[in-house]
């Protein structure tokens, strides 16, 4: 049995939320949230706030044990991008892409 968490339209690139959760896939729960709660990455609090979400929703929805849960998945895929102008030199403009992202966390027990 699994339980799942998406975050959708976060305001963080995904090249950047891919660091965060790659310290933490395949971790206990237990020992992913004291990582988050550690790690200095703008990532780690809307990381963290849907692992606990994620357990929450095991715990609720599927009756699991909080102590025996696992990180099976974690993964964060390209949102829509916001285009943004810059003026720049010259009377020109350049684009600034704003990314989003889309992330998933499904926790199952081990």
């Amino acid at each position: 049995m699994q339980a799942k968490a998406h975050a959708n339209n976060v305001r963080i690139a995904p090249r950047k939320v891919k660091l965060v959760i790659d310290l933490i896939r395949g971790k206990e729960v237990g020992e992913a949230i004291a990582i988050l709660r550690h790690t200095p990455k703008s990532a780690s609090p809307v990381v963290e706030k849907l692992l606990n979400s994620a357990i929450a929703n095991a715990e609720h929805n599927y009756q699991m044990d909080v102590n025996k849960l696992v990180i099976a998945q974690v993964y964060a895929n390209q949102g829509p991008t916001m285009k943004r102008f810059r003026p720049r030199a010259m009377g020109r403009a350049s684009r600034i892409n704003k990314r989003t992202s889309h992330i998933t966390i499904v926790v199952s027990e081990k």
